[in-house]
């Protein structure tokens, strides 16, 4: 007589609210300063000074939808 295992479906992992929560602030927080940094760095009120960064980001500037000159 052949005998066969029976397999159990996989159990998911849950993930509670309160050790996810500090996670999406901190990543809502760093894509913020990137929209920031992308967009609205012009150097008049700049946190770098200079043009580079300015020509770094100019055609991701463009691409979404902020006018640079």
């Amino acid at each position: 007589m052949s005998e066969f295992a029976i397999a159990s479906a996989p159990r998911t992992a849950t993930i509670p609210v309160r050790e996810l929560a500090p996670w999406a602030v901190l990543g809502g927080a760093v894509l913020m300063a990137l929209l920031y940094v992308v967009g609205l760095e012009q150097g008049a009120l700049a946190a770098v000074q200079g043009d580079v960064l300015h020509e770094v980001l100019h055609d991701g500037r463009h691409l979404l939808g902020f006018p640079c000159h």
